[in-house]
């Protein structure tokens, strides 16, 4: 697996970048109204085209299709998988040689309400007795939204059993300044 983490979000030159990536995605990150979302898009692209080149050898601009519930796959390229997060303090990329799904997101404060919908007891618990508490429920949510994202689904099931499944593998990791977490999630291969 190859994976690619940034928090340049603001070191490029966003007119420039626009241009050296696929209509494809340009048309994706214009559509964003704020400039931080047009710079997210536009990096998690950069990220995917580098690590094609470091993994595969491949150059250019890789274009996208798309399954029912919109996730992207690399045409003519059906053996390579890869998924793309960003939040306002970085943009994630992984890509592998099979199923790969990961999520980024922000630490931040939340409320009860959204623990209580998304969490099962097991999971309250563990966020109500760590050390930061806003820290253990991005981590989690992190391992749900990567999950989901690698089954494809979207948010279409319960969130409080997606931790429950067999067969999941997940690496999670928190930035050592405490503004962001995320988490990598693969189908456990038995060998």
């Amino acid at each position: 697996m190859h994976i690619l983490l940034s928090q340049d979000i603001w070191d490029f030159d966003l007119d420039a970048a626009l241009s050296e990536i696929s209509e494809q995605r340009r048309e994706q990150a214009v559509k964003f109204k704020h400039e931080l979302g047009q710079r997210l898009c536009v990096l998690a692209y950069q990220l995917l085209k580098q690590g094609l080149h470091e993994a595969y050898g491949i150059e250019g601009n890789p274009q996208f299709e798309y399954n029912e519930h919109g996730k992207p796959a690399i045409v003519g390229h059906p053996d390579i998988f890869f998924n793309l997060s960003h939040c306002k303090e970085a943009v994630l990329c992984a890509i592998s040689d099979q199923p790969v799904g990961v999520d980024v997101e922000s630490v931040r404060s939340f409320n009860d309400s959204l623990v209580h919908y998304t969490m099962n007891e097991d999971e309250i618990r563990e966020i109500e007795t760590a050390e930061d508490r806003a820290v253990a429920f991005i981590r989690l949510w992190t391992m749900k939204e990567a999950a989901l994202k690698l089954e494809g689904t979207g948010i279409s099931k319960d969130m409080k059993q997606v931790l429950l499944q067999d067969g999941l593998d997940f690496e999670t990791f928190t930035d050592v300044k405490g503004r962001f977490v995320y988490s990598i999630c693969q189908f456990n291969v038995k060998k």
